[in-house]
């Protein structure tokens, strides 16, 4: 995976991407700037970027989201990236074929948006979710990408995904 110059390009897929790919995007590049330009996009976006997504990446983590937007992956179809993270089930199923053989990671992440109750209670699905993606971009950005070879890296950056899901299983099912 050697690459001299410049940022590896990161897309972060979901369905409507409007919550959990829109933090992927915002939060790779808030941590791992350096070394990586990260996107976002959804096969069906919502034409949005949900409210409570907006208001945890200025509240929480400080940052302008003024510039998110919902947006189709048709929009980066003819753009090589290095890595291909989808973080929703139906993204998965239906990821297309980027260029430049991209490795390609599931990190499934509970849809926030289908939180019911108050606005607090949702906050708080957003939240979580937030804090599940950071915590996976922690771990990818710890991984040294330049020193491994690709299958290796593959199996890497897809356990981070498979690893924190049954972490969060094992906590949602002590908490509940």
């Amino acid at each position: 995976m050697a690459k001299e110059q410049g940022r590896r390009k990161i897309l972060f897929l979901c369905t409507g991407n409007s919550a959990r790919s829109v933090f992927g995007e915002y939060l790779m590049n808030r941590i791992c700037k350096n070394r990586f330009e990260a996107y976002s996009a959804g096969s069906q976006p919502a034409g949005t970027v949900n409210p409570f997504a907006l208001r945890i990446l200025r509240h929480m983590y400080n940052i302008d989201p003024s510039q998110a937007r919902s947006k189709s992956w048709d929009e980066f179809k003819d753009l090589s990236f290095d890595f291909v993270i989808t973080v929703c089930d139906s993204a998965r199923e239906s990821c297309p074929i980027f260029p430049g053989q991209p490795i390609v990671a599931h990190w499934g992440i509970p849809d926030p948006a289908l939180a019911t109750g108050n606005d607090e209670e949702k906050l708080r699905r957003f939240r979580d979710a937030a804090l599940q993606i950071q915590r996976r971009i922690d771990l990818f950005c710890a991984l040294p990408i330049e020193n491994l070879e690709r299958l290796k890296l593959t199996k890497l950056v897809q356990e981070i995904g498979d690893h924190e899901s049954r972490k969060e299983k094992e906590n949602h099912g002590r908490t509940s």
